[in-house]
Protein backbone atom coordinates (compact mmCIF):
# COMPACT_ATOMS: atom_id res chain seq x y z
CA UNK A 1 0.00 0.00 0.00
CA UNK A 2 1.51 3.56 -0.86
CA UNK A 3 1.90 6.28 1.80
CA UNK A 4 0.46 9.20 1.12
CA UNK A 5 2.14 12.74 2.39
CA UNK A 6 0.80 16.10 2.57
CA UNK A 7 3.76 18.64 1.74
CA UNK A 8 2.59 22.22 3.02
CA UNK A 9 5.33 24.72 1.74
CA UNK A 10 4.53 28.61 0.20
CA UNK A 11 7.73 28.06 -2.12
CA UNK A 12 6.68 25.87 -5.53
CA UNK A 13 10.58 25.28 -5.88
CA UNK A 14 10.70 23.18 -2.46
CA UNK A 15 7.61 21.93 -3.15
CA UNK A 16 8.44 20.45 -6.68
CA UNK A 17 11.44 19.02 -5.71
CA UNK A 18 10.45 17.78 -2.46
CA UNK A 19 7.55 15.88 -4.26
CA UNK A 20 9.85 14.77 -6.74
CA UNK A 21 11.89 12.98 -4.29
CA UNK A 22 9.24 12.08 -2.37
CA UNK A 23 7.85 10.09 -5.49
CA UNK A 24 11.29 8.84 -7.09
CA UNK A 25 12.88 7.72 -3.92
CA UNK A 26 10.45 6.79 -1.68
CA UNK A 27 7.51 5.57 -3.96
CA UNK A 28 5.19 8.20 -1.70
CA UNK A 29 1.75 9.39 -2.89
CA UNK A 30 2.58 13.23 -2.30
CA UNK A 31 -0.18 15.72 -2.26
CA UNK A 32 0.78 19.34 -1.82
CA UNK A 33 -0.68 22.58 -0.75
CA UNK A 34 0.65 26.22 -0.54
CA UNK A 35 -0.55 27.26 2.71
CA UNK A 36 -1.23 26.26 5.76
CA UNK A 37 -5.10 27.62 5.48
CA UNK A 38 -4.78 24.79 1.87
CA UNK A 39 -2.74 22.51 3.99
CA UNK A 40 -5.62 22.29 6.77
CA UNK A 41 -8.32 21.87 3.97
CA UNK A 42 -5.90 18.89 2.66
CA UNK A 43 -5.40 17.15 5.89
CA UNK A 44 -9.10 16.91 6.75
CA UNK A 45 -10.44 16.19 3.56
CA UNK A 46 -7.25 13.90 2.16
CA UNK A 47 -6.62 12.57 5.29
CA UNK A 48 -2.74 11.32 4.43
CA UNK A 49 -0.66 9.21 6.72
CA UNK A 50 2.28 12.30 7.22
CA UNK A 51 2.33 15.85 7.01
CA UNK A 52 5.78 17.74 5.83
CA UNK A 53 5.23 21.34 7.24
CA UNK A 54 7.16 24.01 6.18
CA UNK A 55 7.65 26.42 9.42
CA UNK A 56 8.25 29.96 7.73
CA UNK A 57 5.21 30.86 5.35
CA UNK A 58 3.55 34.33 5.16
CA UNK A 59 -0.27 34.73 6.72
CA UNK A 60 -0.10 31.36 8.62
CA UNK A 61 2.51 30.42 9.81
CA UNK A 62 3.50 26.70 10.16
CA UNK A 63 3.49 26.41 14.15
CA UNK A 64 0.19 28.18 13.56
CA UNK A 65 -1.45 25.29 11.32
CA UNK A 66 0.28 22.69 13.58
CA UNK A 67 -1.62 23.77 16.63
CA UNK A 68 -5.10 23.71 14.12
CA UNK A 69 -4.44 20.20 13.06
CA UNK A 70 -3.87 19.46 16.37
CA UNK A 71 -7.01 21.26 17.40
CA UNK A 72 -9.39 18.99 14.37
CA UNK A 73 -10.05 15.63 15.69
CA UNK A 74 -10.02 14.48 12.02
CA UNK A 75 -6.30 15.45 11.72
CA UNK A 76 -4.74 15.25 15.16
CA UNK A 77 -3.22 12.27 14.74
CA UNK A 78 -1.69 12.50 11.65
CA UNK A 79 2.19 12.49 12.12
CA UNK A 80 3.64 16.25 11.40
CA UNK A 81 7.76 16.46 10.01
CA UNK A 82 8.44 20.65 10.69
CA UNK A 83 11.21 20.83 7.32
CA UNK A 84 12.27 24.18 8.40
CA UNK A 85 15.84 26.40 7.58
CA UNK A 86 15.35 27.33 11.14
CA UNK A 87 18.80 25.73 13.04
CA UNK A 88 19.48 27.65 15.61
CA UNK A 89 19.40 25.74 19.10
CA UNK A 90 16.97 27.40 20.83
CA UNK A 91 14.54 27.21 18.26
CA UNK A 92 15.77 23.35 17.99
CA UNK A 93 14.82 23.36 21.61
CA UNK A 94 11.42 24.81 20.58
CA UNK A 95 10.54 21.89 18.17
CA UNK A 96 11.33 19.60 21.08
CA UNK A 97 8.80 20.80 22.94
CA UNK A 98 5.84 20.03 20.06
CA UNK A 99 3.83 16.56 19.50
CA UNK A 100 5.83 16.21 16.17
CA UNK A 101 7.53 13.27 14.62
CA UNK A 102 10.64 14.89 13.48
CA UNK A 103 12.45 18.15 12.22
CA UNK A 104 14.03 17.94 8.88
CA UNK A 105 16.68 21.07 7.91
CA UNK A 106 16.72 23.19 5.21
CA UNK A 107 19.02 22.58 2.74
CA UNK A 108 17.97 18.93 2.93
CA UNK A 109 19.47 15.97 1.24
CA UNK A 110 17.13 15.15 -1.19
CA UNK A 111 18.57 11.19 -1.19
CA UNK A 112 17.90 10.34 1.99
CA UNK A 113 14.18 12.33 2.45
CA UNK A 114 12.37 9.53 2.09
CA UNK A 115 13.81 7.38 4.80
CA UNK A 116 14.31 10.28 6.91
CA UNK A 117 10.33 10.34 6.80
CA UNK A 118 10.07 7.08 7.45
CA UNK A 119 12.39 6.94 10.11
CA UNK A 120 10.31 9.39 12.60
CA UNK A 121 7.12 7.19 11.70
CA UNK A 122 8.93 4.35 12.67
CA UNK A 123 10.89 5.50 15.44
CA UNK A 124 7.71 5.95 17.48
CA UNK A 125 8.11 9.54 18.26
CA UNK A 126 4.68 10.15 17.22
Amino acid sequence: MTKRILIIDDEQDIRETTQMCLEIAGGWEVLTAVSGREGLIKAATEKPDVILLDVMMPDMDGLTTLQNLQKNPTTQNIPVVLLTAKAQAAEQRQFTQLKIAAVITKPYDPFTLSDQVLQALISGSV
